[in-house]
């Protein structure tokens, strides 16, 4: 499918970009894989270990119309995943994240119609479903740019869809390599913001795999949501440190005891899938797909009117065997 296509990812020195391009050049022969981010630094590090012939690097912020549209010339298929994404960072800084997230997801969006891009799939979060922080207010707001965006395309190929998902294992300031530096500084006990707290867990490979079968799968509108484990942050705390304490340290601001990636209030709309969920648009298109087949041959089923998919009450609940494989894969890959 990623045979001789030239795909781009913004915000492509992060995590996910280095793990989908290394994925991408081991599976598959793409024609060029343009890694689109602001930071020169990042991305001269990048190069000196994806450095294959198909590679391109573009300086540019999403901010920026103009020189997302020079980079979309001739690409077929787009990873929007550039974002700012510290939750107490946007609370501080709101403007700064509005204009990443909401108007960037706006230019990207402006900028593939532009260049005929073919497919385009924007990462998203927990955080965007039933947001209470403005990092999840904005990634909400662009869930739903990405969406309408299908009702813009006109005669052109382009489609448009979101890939939602918890935290992934090992990525830049998640929890498990945050624990690890502090047992290795010599910590007494290791700070919890709540003993009841959960999250929905996914590992890189599996977010980057979730992300390639979606390109097959996508039809222009859906909101895809994979079938994940969770587990409390205590007892990740447990199994990383179980002769150390714990210490609460409460909630911080505009964070939540249990995640949500599939709300109440969508259930009229969600799919379930075997491996995943699909929340199909509220919106009317001219042209609606049958969401419930997918480009992949899969079949969905409406889920049960009241349905919502938490991390508190997720039947998938990692154990302590899970939870070990966990901390290994969080301290194998950490970028």
């Amino acid at each position: 499918m990623l045979n001789n296509k030239t795909i781009l990812i913004t915000g492509g020195t992060g995590s996910f970009g280095k793990q989908f391009t290394r994925t991408i050049l081991e599976r598959y022969q793409p024609k060029k894989v343009i890694i689109y981010s602001r930071d020169e630094l990042k991305q001269f590090e990048m190069a000196q270990t994806y450095n294959a012939p198909q590679m391109r690097y573009f300086i540019g912020d999403v901010r920026d119309q103009a020189r997302l549209m020079q980079a979309m010339d001739g690409v077929d298929y787009v990873i929007h995943a550039a974002a700012l994404k510290h939750v107490p960072v946007a609370e501080y800084n709101p403007m700064e994240c509005i204009k990443t997230n909401i108007y960037g997801a706006e230019n990207v969006i402006h900028a593939a119609l532009a260049a005929n891009v073919e497919k385009v799939i924007a990462l998203s979060t927990d955080k965007a479903a039933s947001p209470i922080n403005l990092y999840g207010a904005t990634k909400l707001a662009s869930d739903k740019l990405f969406v309408a965006a299908n009702n813009m395309v006109g005669n052109r190929p382009t489609r448009f869809a979101v890939v939602r998902y918890g935290n992934v294992v090992g990525s830049r300031g998640s929890v498990i390599p945050f624990f690890q530096r502090l047992l290795n500084s010599g910590a007494t006990e290791l700070p919890i913001t709540d003993e009841r707290m959960t999250r929905f867990w996914i590992t890189l490979q599996q977010g980057v795999d979730f992300v390639i079968r979606n390109f097959e799968r996508m039809q222009g509108g859906e909101i895809f949501v994979p079938k994940i484990p969770s587990a409390t942050v205590l007892e990740l705390a447990k199994v990383m440190a179980p002769h150390l304490p714990t210490k609460v340290i409460g909630i911080r601001p505009g964070e939540k005891l249990h995640e949500v990636m599939c709300p109440v209030d969508d259930s009229r709309l969600t799919l379930e899938f075997h491996d995943h969920f699909v929340i199909q648009p509220s919106i009317a298109f001219t042209t609606r797909p049958d969401y419930a087949n997918n480009g992949c041959g899969e079949h969905g089923e409406p889920v049960a009117d009241g349905f919502e998919y938490s991390s508190g009450t997720n039947p998938d609940v990692l154990d302590e065997a899970g939870l070990k494989a966990l901390v290994q894969l969080g301290l194998g890959t950490e970028q």
